[in-house]
């Protein structure tokens, strides 16, 4: 019976520390991934849309820090012409305040014309913001884009979208993580890794719904 206990205990704690392993090496992936510009590759005009990550406005109906970076790395790949056309994700549908509609206004003033931008809004995570911005590529018939926000929420962004059928590059708003104070980046790369394994177990009925909604509400509101 006592050897049965410690082979069970050994083999629970191998388990612990192989899973333990896996997570590092998935944040360690998610910190590299945001460290390198995947649409430097490229070709122009291969890729039909940049993508804006949704992300906080601010109480005046400005764009908060990260919506405001990602929407001018946007319309700098726009005018380099890495795609003809750009897409702006977040927020209520229809909703003057969303993060769409205000990238897109912001994104209008930086010179880029209306008829250029997409609204893919009616989403409040990253996991909304892949459907409907699969939607809004299967109405025009598009495949390829590319992929823009915070470079630490890259690599679960393009899981999803690719998990959504569609064809990612992506292109962090910069690729210098090593700014980043290393508590706050090591911080992202763990919180990112936890929202990809709460979102692979969704439905496994393992962990418990509401778990997973709160902390897809969570990670979308540090975006």
């Amino acid at each position: 019976m006592k050897r049965a206990l410690s082979l069970a205990l050994r083999t629970a704690v191998l388990l612990v520390l192989i899973a333990l392993i896996a997570f590092a090496i998935l944040a360690l992936q998610i910190d590299r991934l945001g460290s390198r510009d995947d649409a430097q590759a490229v070709d122009a005009q291969a890729a039909d849309a940049i993508v804006v990550l949704g992300a906080r406005v601010n109480a005046d109906g400005s764009p908060g820090s990260d919506l405001t970076s990602r929407t001018y790395h946007a319309v700098d790949l726009w005018l380099a012409g890495y795609a003809p056309h750009i897409i702006c994700t977040g927020g209520f549908k229809n909703e003057r305040l969303s993060a769409a509609a205000v990238c897109r206004r912001f994104a209008i003033k930086l010179g880029v014309p209306a008829d250029r931008i997409y609204l893919a809004d009616g989403s409040s995570n990253t996991i909304e913001d892949a459907a409907a911005t699969a939607r809004v590529m299967a109405d025009q018939s598009w495949r390829k884009a590319i992929l823009v926000s915070h470079p630490l929420h890259l690599y679960r962004a393009r899981w999803l979208f690719r998990r959504a059928g569609l064809d990612v590059v992506t292109s962090p708003t910069s690729t210098e993580v090593t700014k980043i104070a290393p508590p706050v980046r090591l911080w992202y790369a763990v919180r990112e890794a936890a929202a990809i394994l709460m979102t692979a177990l969704d439905g496994w009925e393992i962990v418990p719904p509401e778990w997973i909604a709160r902390l897809q509400r969570w990670t979308y509101r540090l975006q």
